[in-house]
């Protein structure tokens, strides 16, 4: 049974200190010992935010529905309040829909040797420095088959000493990882796509270099191509850096609803929309003729930079086959610690989602492959509502505004928490972990300081910059520490 005060204070039954349990590479972990008083001072304070909220809520309720029936004597007011309703039960029925789905997910079985096929293992890198050699090092641990594993390190033309670092892992790696550098950085569509022309592997795995993978992450994620079908694999993305501050720990809460939730349901319709930058596999055979036409892709007539990822899921898709979710294939991956930083990565996963959002839109009505394809035309409309809910919720705000603020303000963040509620009891089925509470902290600080991203996105979906690529050297040395120490834990 789930012990929330057990889980809230480790397994210590001290009040000092709490157990942090990081994964080692064989899936076993280590104990490290950390002050109790921030993360459960924390996890006490969002406990009295969200109760205050809820209080507030329904004390505000009558009010509310005051205001709702004033609305609907107008007929703008009363066809926007049939949307809304409509909207919330329409997602209320899918997320019951992805339950039954979750409920009946299950990872691919993970192959004997005698089965893996040969592989490819591509690590782009730009400016990561030291970094490149603990990705690396993590990636030569893999239990696949030596003589069925290719590496490749590609140096994206960096300006600090990444060159150097991939030089010594080549020397160290006793011949076993090929080097490919570009003397001026020409982005990671390119260094990817020069990648998988020299690759001997009927199946091309990517992992970023700021990431660290288990031993047996390349095994598993491999495994589910025993299928013909299946023409690209997601792996699950866990937070490396989840105790650095408030913001990874509400990532690591929001990752983990959005792959062993959103990716699982989507598996089990054959059609994950996105593969992650940070671990994916693809069926050579299934990308391989569109490759020239995905690198030299545009947008508005300009090079299309960012989205390389999704832009690669739509292209295996199109192209007729399944794309896989492998809940059991884990990459550890540094996420941004600070605001400003976090703001760029989620603007750029914006941009590039409405982008190809528009392409996919060209086939997902299509016939596009033989069996089902409701799963994913419902999950296709799903994404697309998301995409405009912003700016509606925008236009209600700045109705309600010369309505009632108080009380709006006061439901819309009765509803965040009610919403926020799913994440929360799916980490605790899933991690048995207080943890969960961080999901209530992410939803309300979505709506205080993230609600502008998908709007934003939507005005600047042309702009192509990377955002995030370009660190300075102290936050390269950090991110640096942060897997060194890892390591050792592990």
């Amino acid at each position: 049974m789930f012990d929330f005060r057990k889980s809230l204070y480790g397994n210590s039954t001290s009040s000092a200190s709490a157990d942090l349990y990081v994964p080692r590479f064989g899936g076993a972990y280590a104990n490290i010992r950390l002050p109790l008083s921030v993360d459960s001072g924390s996890k006490f304070c969002i406990i009295l935010v969200v109760v205050a909220i809820l209080y507030s809520g329904f004390l505000t309720m009558q009010d509310f529905r005051t205001v709702i029936d004033r609305m609907s004597t107008t007929s703008t007011g009363s066809i926007y309040l049939v949307a809304t309703r409509a909207l919330v039960y329409l997602n209320i029925a899918v997320i019951l829909w992805r339950v039954l789905l979750v409920m009946g997910y299950k990872p691919a079985p993970t192959l004997t040797d005698a089965k893996l096929p040969r592989c490819t293992v591509i690590m782009p890198a730009y400016n990561e420095g030291k970094n490149v050699i603990k990705t690396l090092r993590s990636i030569l641990k893999s239990d696949y088959p030596i003589e069925k594993l290719q590496i490749i390190a590609v140096n994206d033309g960096s300006a600090d000493d990444t060159l150097y670092w991939m030089q010594q892992a080549c020397e160290n790696a006793n011949g076993r990882v090929e080097l490919i550098n570009f003397t001026r950085n020409r982005g990671k569509r390119a260094a990817l796509y020069e990648a998988i022309k020299i690759s001997k592997g009927s199946i091309i795995v990517t992992i970023d270099s700021d990431s660290i993978i288990d031993r047996h992450t390349i095994r598993r994620l491999v495994s589910p191509f025993i299928d013909p079908q299946v023409g690209a694999v997601a792996g699950s993305v866990r937070v490396l850096n989840r105790r650095e501050g408030i913001i990874p720990k509400m990532l690591e809460i929001s990752f983990a609803f959005s792959f062993d939730f959103i990716r699982a349901s989507q598996s089990m319709v054959n059609t994950v929309f996105c593969t992650p930058g940070a671990l994916s596999a693809y069926r050579k055979k299934a990308i391989n003729k569109d490759l020239k036409a995905w690198l030299e892709q545009t947008f508005f007539g300009k090079p299309a930079t960012i989205g390389e990822d999704r832009a690669i899921t739509n292209i295996v898709l199109r192209n007729g086959y399944h794309v896989k979710f492998q809940s059991n294939s884990l990459v550890y991956t540094i996420v941004p610690t600070a605001y400003k930083q976090l703001c760029k990565m989620y603007l750029r996963w914006a941009r590039s989602n409405v982008r190809e959002t528009f392409v996919m839109a060209k086939f997902i009505f299509k016939k596009f492959r033989t069996g089902p394809r409701s799963g994913a035309i419902v999950n296709f409309f799903m994404s697309s509502i998301s995409m405009l809910l912003p700016q509606a919720a925008i236009s209600a705000f700045v109705a309600a505004v010369f309505i009632d603020p108080q009380v709006y303000i006061s439901q819309v963040a009765f509803a965040t928490v009610l919403a926020s509620t799913a994440p929360v009891a799916f980490y605790i089925i899933r991690r048995r972990s207080s943890d969960s509470l961080w999901a209530y902290a992410y939803g309300i600080f979505w709506l205080v300081g993230l609600w502008w991203i998908t709007m934003w996105a939507l005005i600047t979906m042309g702009n192509g910059k990377w955002l995030t690529r370009d660190l300075p050297a102290d936050s390269r040395q950090t991110i640096s520490s942060r897997i060194i120490n890892f390591l050792r834990a592990a």
